[in-house]
């Protein structure tokens, strides 16, 4: 009994040795990791970042009137394009109570005023046309006569502004709001109804409409602050709308803020860009825009694929893999410049007849071929 087990144990250690073997062998029968090469190349590169933003109109007007009351009527409909003076909408006045009865109480002495300093004028006119009084003397009841009468025609035009909102008469009444400039109108926050406020010293007043010309856009964007030394006033930029596809504008900037505002931790500059509007494109204001900026640009320099460089861990600094013979590399230090995401520009330490390691690329084959002898192994 004890021999067949020594056999059977005997059996057992030679059948994995035999395994190890053959496990060895077809390891090491795998054929080599060949490494390809690039070479380096002249070309142009640019270094580029991206704004976001929105494209508004350069300039918003906002219509206001300049009398309290309601809105009787609105002519016009947003999105619809006006001439200044064009009527937008007209309103009607609710005069004060206490007002009015102060006004109508101002007329009312007015009058008494004016038959009083009439009958005084009447009777002084005659006795000068005798000469008994001097013409001095009659001079100035001519002068309070005449003042009695436009202090009449004053306080019946301020009674009839307060109970129509207008002296009478007038194209140019208060109750008719009328377009400024030329433009579209963009909103009509108010609705036939609505009360309004007046604009004065005091108050904004309310917002009947704003106009606004939409041929003349700008861009407003942020970018950080790392990049934002790198911008100069009237950098060419190229817009892309999010709500029109395929479509790219010009524009230039014309205005970088002084002061950077502080967002989740990170200082965003406010930039402005005048925008170039096509004719077969329509922009309406507050559309989502990207505005690609040319931070830096260099023409006819040495470049290679940003994917051929390695970092030194302990330094951080760049080198690449430099062929000397048939798969066999030595390491290269070099001195790289500006990137755009693609390509790298090279300094010093390659040149264009230099083969340079595609080392990134080998990493995925022996993963692949990993995978089929697991694959292998279970089947």
């Amino acid at each position: 009994m004890n021999k067949i087990v020594k056999y059977i144990l005997i059996g057992i250690l030679v059948l994995g040795a035999l395994w190890a073997a053959a496990f060895f062998v077809k390891s090491n029968s795998k054929d080599a990791v060949t490494y390809e090469t690039e070479t380096p190349f002249i070309s142009n590169i640019e270094k580029k970042t991206v704004a976001t933003g929105k494209v508004v109109p350069e300039d918003e007007v906002e219509i206001k009137p300049q009398i309290s009351g309601i809105i009787q009527k609105i002519y016009m409909e947003e999105g619809q394009k006006v001439r200044s003076g064009e009527l937008i909408a007209t309103i009607k006045v609710v005069p004060n109570e206490q007002s009015l009865n102060q006004s109508r109480g101002r007329v009312r002495n007015a009058e008494l005023a004016l038959n009083n300093t009439q009958i005084e004028y009447n009777r002084n006119k005659s006795l000068f046309d005798k000469g008994v009084i001097s013409s001095q003397d009659f001079n100035t009841l001519q002068l309070q006569y005449d003042q009695a009468k436009q202090e009449l025609d004053n306080a019946k035009a301020d009674y009839q502004i307060i109970r129509q909102g207008s002296a009478g008469g007038s194209t140019s009444a208060n109750t008719n709001i009328r377009a400024t400039v030329d433009g579209t109108i963009l909103e009509i926050p108010v609705e036939e109804g609505d009360q309004v406020i007046e604009s004065n010293n005091f108050n904004d007043g309310t917002t009947i409409a704003t106009i606004a010309d939409l041929s003349k856009m700008i861009f407003e964007g942020k970018v950080d602050e790392g990049e934002v030394a790198k911008l100069e006033v009237g950098t060419p930029l190229k817009i892309s709308l999010g709500a029109v596809e395929g479509a790219e504008l010009d524009a230039k900037l014309r205005f970088i803020a002084p002061k950077g505002i502080e967002e989740t931790g990170a200082v965003q500059f406010k930039i402005e860009g005048d925008v170039e509007v096509k004719d077969d494109v329509f922009i309406r204001a507050g559309y989502s825009a990207n505005a690609s900026l040319v931070l830096e640009k260099k023409d006819d320099v040495l470049v290679i694929p940003e994917a051929l460089l390695q970092f030194d861990k302990k330094t951080d600094e760049p080198f690449v893999e430099v062929e000397t013979g048939n798969q066999e590399f030595e390491r290269k230090d070099i001195e790289i410049g500006i990137s755009d995401g693609v390509n790298v520009e090279i300094v010093s330490g390659l040149t264009e007849s230099d083969k340079v390691k595609v080392w990134s690329k080998t990493e995925p084959i022996k993963k692949g071929e990993d995978e089929e002898e697991e694959a292998d192994k279970e089947e």
